[in-house]
């Protein structure tokens, strides 16, 4: 690919019927289906990652192409996702990738990459809020699929605070503790010996 036709591609121009607000899914595949027709053009052997940023009334602030892969993958990083958001003070971002296989089943990798824009957008307050997967002819939603849902609570890419992390080892050595102790109060040992291995007190053992 030429590289300065790449340069001009990295920012979509939308028309006046792009720069409109987006409801549903359905909505953001009209647009990308076109910018999809144009750009195969040139590359419809590589994957396409773009980034679309809306305003706090889904408005279209802007359609930005941010990586170019193979005929299988792509690669995209935080700051390149975010970076226009930041600069267009977006509220939201829409994900979107193209599979020139035809393909619309989800990845691992594309799974991957999503939780991870997702935790990265929740610590700078940009909601990211789909990521499609498109073809010329058709798209799935992540958001109607379920999986961005499923993503927000994986436990994966979380940044935590340190009183946070304290919180969440007392949670497991308590639990452990309980289990322990209900063991023991089964088996019919003194409340005293059972305290002084698990360092529950008297009144939460009493309460197993």
């Amino acid at each position: 690919m030429d590289y300065y036709w790449y340069i001009w591609m990295m920012n979509v121009r939308l028309t006046q019927e792009q720069k409109t607000y987006v409801l549903n899914s359905d909505d953001v595949y009209k647009i990308m289906q076109q910018v999809l027709l144009r750009e195969n053009k040139i590359g419809q052997n590589q994957e396409h990652f773009w980034a679309i940023g809306l305003d706090s009334q889904n408005k279209v602030l802007f359609i930005e192409l941010v990586a170019l892969g193979a005929v299988n993958r792509v690669n995209a990083d935080p700051p390149d996702v975010f970076r226009m958001g930041i600069y267009k003070l977006a509220v939201r971002l829409i994900l979107i990738h193209n599979h020139p296989s035809g393909s619309l089943k989800p990845s691992d990798a594309d799974l991957s990459l999503t939780d991870r824009m997702l935790k990265v957008g929740k610590l700078i307050n940009i909601d990211v809020a789909d990521h499609l997967i498109i073809s010329t002819v058709s798209y799935v939603s992540f958001k109607n699929e379920g999986i961005m849902d499923d993503l927000l609570h994986s436990g994966n890419y979380e940044i935590i605070s340190k009183e946070e992390a304290k919180f969440k080892q007392w949670k497991i050595e308590t639990d452990k503790a309980i289990a322990i102790a209900k063991k023991m109060k089964k088996d019919g040992l003194d409340i005293d010996i059972i305290k002084k291995y698990t360092g529950l007190k008297k009144w939460d053992i009493n309460r197993l």
